[in-house]
């Protein structure tokens, strides 16, 4: 059976079961910075996940990348995103995390995400080098992309002292700095193309400066780093492919979940694809298959039935 027909059968599938019923229950679900992907993703999946699961509300709150692992694994929310990169760190007990998660599950890969940095044309940056002694909006700390904002510095030879980190709690207050000529460089982590950077290249002449050099070096502090081209023309004024930071975006929640409402979730999602592609192109085309993918972190038990019913890992 084909992905499309083995989607199409899920769906149908999905219509004739019966729906048991539950005790009315909220779960929290953390979502990542206004501006960025995550937050319309979770929007849909909220709407999906309420009109076919009895008894079932959700909370969306916002978080990030690292944050959202924290806040599963200490009991702070039941869903949300994560990165890979991270998430994998997060099991590891490596930095940023002060100690092992060990209570935070996989449901499924959705889409590759870039670190992209993002510079004002004029300012005249062409390397991690030139940042020295600049202003650069960042992410607050738990956001995955200061984590790499971080080790893209260590990995040119610098640190935070060396530019003028300022941490700013949305992508939109970011950019709002780089329009006004406040910051002079921009990083994120989110799919591509990304509405904020699109808003500031309708504003601004931008540049993105090219990671090659720091591949090698970026591999060495965690693995899961890989250069991946923004192809060209994904960004107004950008003509040449460029490449940067790629790793995945994933949702996680609890281990402890019941591993029936898992199960729903994950198979209500992939049934209502057509309800998020809009939101991000990047998860056009995502299959069972994909989504199960290893990437070093447990797969819930009602998420490993799904995939093991679609045929792939589980």
């Amino acid at each position: 059976m084909t992905p499309g027909l083995r989607l199409a059968a899920i769906a149908a599938a999905i219509a004739t079961l019966p729906l048991a019923t539950a005790e009315a229950q909220t779960l929290r679900m953390m979502t990542g910075p206004q501006g960025g992907v995550w937050v319309p993703i979770a929007g849909a999946l909220k709407n999906i996940w309420e009109q076919n699961i009895p008894g079932v509300a959700i909370q969306t709150l916002p978080g990030a990348g690292v944050a959202n692992v924290r806040g599963i694994d200490e009991g702070r929310a039941e869903i949300g995103f994560g990165n890979s990169i991270t998430t994998v760190d997060g099991l590891n007990g490596a930095e940023p995390f002060p100690r092992k998660v060990t209570k935070v599950c996989n449901l499924g890969n959705l889409y590759p995400q870039y670190f992209q940095v993002v510079t004002l044309a004029d300012a005249n940056i062409r390397r991690i080098e030139d940042l020295r002694g600049k202003s650069i909006a960042i992410q607050p700390r738990g956001n995955t992309a200061e984590v790499v904002t971080r080790h893209i510095l260590q990995a040119a030879g610098m640190q935070y002292s060396d530019v003028r980190a300022n941490f700013q709690a949305s992508y939109t207050d970011a950019v709002g700095l780089m329009k006004d000529g406040h910051a002079v460089a921009f990083t994120l982590g989110t799919t591509i193309p990304a509405s904020s950077v699109m808003d500031l290249a309708s504003a601004r002449q931008i540049r993105f400066v090219d990671l090659t050099p720091y591949g090698e070096a970026m591999k060495k502090i965690n693995a899961g780093y890989n250069l991946g081209p923004v192809p060209a023309n994904t960004y107004p004024q950008q003509t040449e492919a460029v490449p940067q930071i790629v790793y995945s975006a994933h949702l996680i929640a609890a281990c402890d979940q019941p591993e029936e409402r898992i199960y729903r979730m994950v198979q209500l999602m992939f049934a209502n694809l057509n309800a998020l592609t809009p939101i991000n192109r990047a998860l056009q085309g995502l299959t069972p298959a994909a989504a199960a993918e290893d990437i070093g972190v447990p797969l819930h038990p009602g998420a490993a039935r799904f995939y093991r019913e679609q045929g792939a890992r589980g």
